[in-house]
C-alpha cells in the first residue's frame, strides 16, 4: 500500500483523541466520515496487529504517560506489583539492542521501547512476577493501541546482554521487551484457530 496512504490513515486514527467513559466507548471528535462517529474499544482490540515498521513521528508526553500508567495500574499477585520497566528513548541505546538480536532490528525505529523486569526477592514475586510484568505489557499495549500507537512484543533477547547494556541490577529478572511507535505500515488479519479448537469450557 502506498506510504502516503498508510500514514494518512495514521494520522486520521492519532486525530480521533479519545475519552474512555465508564460504558467502554470511545468518542472520536471531527471524524473523517460518519461510520467513524464512535468506536467501540472492543473493536480496537479485536483489530489490534503487531507493528515492526514505524514513522519518525514523536509520541506526546501525554500520550506516552498514559501507554506507561496503564501498566502500572495493572493487576499482580497480593498487589505486590513486582514489576519495573526501563523506557529506552536514547537513540544509541535502541540501535544497540537493535542490532545484537536476530529479531529486533525495528527497536532502532521505534519512539520509544519499554524493557519489563521482576524482581526475585520474595516468593510471591518469584512464583508470579512474569505473569504480573506480562498483564502490565499487554495493558501498555492495549493502551497504545486506543491511541493510534503501534506495539510489537519481543521475545529475542538474552537476559544477561539486556541486563549489563541497561544495568539491570542483580536478582532481577528481565520478562521481555516491547517497541511502540506510531505505524508506518498496516498490517493484514492474520490467520487465527478457530475458537471450538481452542475453547474448552468445564473440561478439555
Amino acid at each position: 500500500m502506498n506510504s502516503a496512504i498508510i500514514k494518512g490513515k495514521r494520522i486520521i486514527r492519532c486525530t480521533i483523541y479519545a475519552i474512555l467513559h465508564l460504558s467502554g466507548i470511545v468518542i472520536i471528535f471531527n471524524p473523517p466520515c460518519p461510520s467513524l462517529v464512535t468506536m467501540s474499544c472492543i473493536d480496537f482490540f479485536l483489530n489490534r496487529r503487531t507493528i515492526r515498521k514505524y514513522s519518525d513521528k514523536p509520541i506526546p508526553e501525554k500520550v506516552q504517560h498514559t501507554i506507561l500508567e496503564a501498566g502500572r495500574r495493572a493487576a499482580s499477585a497480593v498487589n505486590r506489583q513486582p514489576w519495573h520497566f526501563i523506557i529506552v528513548e536514547d537513540q544509541g541505546l535502541k540501535t544497540k539492542l537493535a542490532e545484537t538480536g536476530r529479531w529486533r532490528s525495528f527497536i532502532k525505529e521505534s519512539a520509544f521501547t519499554v524493557v519489563g523486569c521482576h524482581v526475585t526477592d520474595d516468593e510471591v514475586s518469584r512464583r508470579w512476577g512474569q505473569v504480573d510484568v506480562v498483564i502490565a505489557m499487554q495493558s501498555m499495549s492495549l493502551a497504545a493501541e486506543v491511541q493510534g500507537v503501534g506495539s510489537c512484543w519481543i521475545g529475542d533477547y538474552e537476559d544477561k546482554e539486556i541486563s549489563e547494556t541497561l544495568g539491570v541490577p542483580e536478582g532481577v529478572k528481565v520478562v521481555g521487551l516491547m517497541s511502540f511507535g506510531y505505524p508506518d505500515e498496516e498490517p493484514a488479519q492474520r490467520p487465527k484457530k478457530p475458537a471450538e479448537e481452542i475453547f474448552h469450557y468445564n473440561k478439555w
